[in-house]
C-alpha cells in the first residue's frame, strides 16, 4: 500500500485544533485596548531625527577655545593657530577651507 506524505497526520491535526481552541477560549485582549496602550507608550518615548528612541538625557560638556585655537569661518571646526591661511574682516579660514 503506498502511503501519501502530503496527508497531514490524524494525531498532529488533533493537536492543531484542540490548540486552536484553546486561542480561542483564552482572555486575549480586545483591539482597542491594545491601542489605547500603545498610544499611550508612544507619548512616554521621544523619537530623534533618525528615529532613534531617546529616553535619556544628554550632558555635553562644553569647552572654550584655547589661547592658542581659533575658529575656522568657513568649516567653524576649532584649530590650532599654526593652520590659519588667511584673516579677512576679523574672520579666520584653516589651511584645509583655503586649500
Amino acid at each position: 500500500m503506498a502511503a501519501d506524505y502530503d496527508e497531514v497526520r490524524s494525531d498532529v491535526k488533533e493537536s492543531q485544533e484542540s490548540s486552536l481552541d484553546a486561542l480561542k477560549s483564552a482572555n486575549a485582549p480586545d483591539a482597542r485596548s491594545v491601542v489605547l496602550e500603545l498610544d499611550q507608550a508612544d507619548g512616554l518615548d521621544q523619537e530623534g531625527p533618525g528615529g532613534e528612541i531617546i529616553a535619556e538625557e544628554l550632558i555635553v560638556q562644553v569647552i572654550p577655545a584655547a589661547a592658542d585655537e581659533f575658529t575656522c569661518f568657513s568649516c567653524f571646526l576649532v584649530r590650532h593657530r599654526s593652520q590659519i591661511a588667511r584673516e579677512k574682516d576679523g574672520h579666520a579660514y584653516c589651511v584645509e577651507c583655503e586649500g
